[in-house]
């Protein structure tokens, strides 16, 4: 009976198709698979593809058409409850955002993994949440 009591949590590897140019190069895992994986969350709106969970995605729709300064005030929290509903990512911090065009930010943020941190960059048009 104390076996069933003492289960160790197994961390299960991260192996993955390596997708570049919307093509199949091989398998990646590791910190690299993560990255792709945030990168594919960040494209991904949440709810709009019954093929994915309910916690898969991040919801910008809603930021569609709003001002600027509400966008800006709301986007770490978004991108935060988006990425760390991937349990291989442990925080999201050291956010960093300029309007590089008139309704374009850049968005800088650590993504610190199981495997390691390491620095996305990532561009957010609240006009054109296609990306």
């Amino acid at each position: 009976m104390e076996d069933l009591l003492e289960r160790e949590e197994m961390v299960l590897p991260s192996t993955t198709y390596h997708v570049h140019n919307g093509r199949i190069l091989g398998r990646i895992d590791g910190i690299d698979a993560i990255a792709q994986a945030v990168d594919k969350i960040l494209r991904t709106e949440l709810f709009a593809y019954v093929i994915y969970g309910p916690n898969y995605g991040i919801e910008l729709e809603r930021l569609i058409g709003e001002e600027m300064d509400f966008v800006k005030a709301d986007l770490e929290r978004t991108i935060s409850e988006a990425l760390l509903a991937d349990d291989r990512i442990e925080s999201i911090s050291d956010f960093e955002m300029f309007q590089s065009k008139k309704n374009t930010l850049m968005c800088e943020f650590k993504v610190q993994t199981l495997e390691g941190s390491y620095t996305q960059t990532w561009e957010v048009n609240p006009d054109d949440t296609t990306n």
